[in-house]
Formats: C-alpha cells, structure tokens, sequence
C-alpha cells in the first residue's frame, strides 16, 4: 500500500509539472524584436530599409486623380467631372471607390480629354508623369495629382482583430500591419509570419521571423497591395483550447485528492 501511496503522489506532482510547463508559452516566442530588447539603455543599432515606393500598378487597382487649375478653376472643374463648376467632395469608401479611376484588365484607365493610357506595371509617380504629359498636350497650366485610392490588405490567423483592411496611405509596414488587426495572440508563431504576396507569375509566399531585429532590414518589411499576412499558431493551440483548462485540471487533482482520502488505508501494513 506504500507503493501505491508513492505512485498516487508521484502522478500528482507530475500532473502539477505537466500544468506549469503546459500552460506557459515560453516570453522568447511572444517578443519582437529580440535582439534589440537585449541592448542597454546606452546601446543603439541601425538597420537599413528600402523605404522607396516602388509598387507596380495592375489591372483592379484604383487611383485618385484629380485635375487642378487656379487661374481657371472651371475647366479644372469639368475634368474632374464636377456639375456647375463646383468640385464634388469626396468622402467614405464607397465615395473614394465611386471618384476613383480603375485599370482595366488590359491596364489601361480612360480620362476625359486624354482618353485610354496605359499605366500598367508603373509607380504611382510614374504614372503622373504619363499623365501630365498627356494632359499638357490639351490644357495650358493644368496639374494632375494621382494617388492610390484603395490599399487592400488581409491579415489571417493567430491575430486578435482577423480581416481585410484598407490603408489610406502609400506604403505600411508589417508592424503597422499587425496592429491594424490587434496584434498578435498569445499562441502566435512570430517567427514564422508568412506573407503571401501576387507577382506576375502568380503567388509568392515568403516567411519572415518577427521576432529577429533582421526583419528591420528585410525588403518585406514594407507591404504591397493586396498582401495577405498569415500569423501561425504555436502547436499548442492544437491542444484544441485557446486557454488552458485550468478549471477542468483543478477539478481533476480535487477529484484524485479526495478518491485517496477515501480509500486509503487506516491501519499500517
């Protein structure tokens, strides 16, 4: 009965060990930036980044263009397809969608005046380079302004606020991307974000360690229109439990404890 009397405690206390360890997710697999973190409040480190933007226009993206003109605002007006001259306020995103100019499937967009140019596979400042060049051959001291009106980007799995969002700027990085959507989970795998991005011959997925300073200076630093980021989860989320079942263990132990201060022997043998 000793022998039993061992066992029971034995298979308690690696119970409890089991708890500890299981429920913990290691603080190394939950920081950014590591490296970085381990520096003194003296120390300090650069890491290069390419911020030039550099995104090539395709078919299905949506730009802003707006026509201005101060000595004749009419005109500007009429370009920008306004009614009676006045210019037509632009707000909301089914506003910004409704004012915008898509390229078509050839990568084409077709402007009042200027009719059908090809913007496909320029940058935004490219592509108003084309434009005003276009347009000095119609109108006398006119300028055009072109900005990217929709910037769509997906974030999936183990985020806290998962979806698809629309930046209204020209460029985002991944760290800016992951608070969009609430940061990362508890369970998230930082070291292996992958990043799903559309190329001209089809889908390139990259995977990016978070965690390292590296990723300062990785040229997937920087997001693209239409890249889906995917947080994988730790292998303990397989577990089937987003929390671990502290309740349901206690009640386990409590159940054992009482069984052996039932059953267990009086009398010594």
């Amino acid at each position: 009965m000793k022998t039993m009397n061992k066992i029971t405690k034995l298979g308690l206390a690696a119970l409890l060990i089991a708890m500890f360890f299981a429920s913990c997710v290691p603080q190394k697999k939950m920081l950014y930036l590591k490296e970085v973190q381990m520096l003194s409040e003296t120390q300090s480190v650069n890491y290069v980044n390419d911020r030039s933007v550099n995104y090539k226009l395709q078919p299905g993206d949506n730009l802003y263009i707006r026509f201005v003109n101060i000595v004749d605002e009419r005109s500007a007006a009429l370009l920008n397809g306004s009614e009676n001259g006045r210019s037509n306020t632009v707000s909301g995103e089914s506003s910004i969608y409704l004012h915008s100019y898509t390229i078509d499937e050839e990568g084409f967009i077709e402007l009042p005046l200027m009719g059908k140019i090809e913007l496909r596979n320029l940058t935004v400042d490219e592509a108003k380079t084309v434009l005003q060049t276009e347009l000095d051959k119609y109108v006398n001291q006119t300028t055009i302004i072109v900005k990217l009106s929709t910037f769509n980007l997906t974030i999936l799995g183990e985020v806290n606020h998962p979806g698809m969002f629309k930046v209204y700027q020209q460029q985002i990085n991944l760290f800016e991307a992951i608070s969009l959507a609430g940061n990362m989970t508890n369970f998230a795998k930082n070291n292996a974000v992958k990043i799903v991005r559309q190329t001209d011959n089809g889908s390139e997925i990259i995977t990016v360690d978070m965690g390292s300073a590296d990723i300062l200076s990785s040229p997937y630093y920087y997001l693209k229109p239409n890249d889906i980021v995917y947080v994988e989860p730790m292998k303990i989320k397989q577990w089937g439990f987003t929390a671990f079942p502290y309740a349901t263990v206690f009640s386990i132990i409590s159940l054992l404890v009482t069984a052996y201060a039932l059953f267990r022997p009086t009398g010594n043998n």
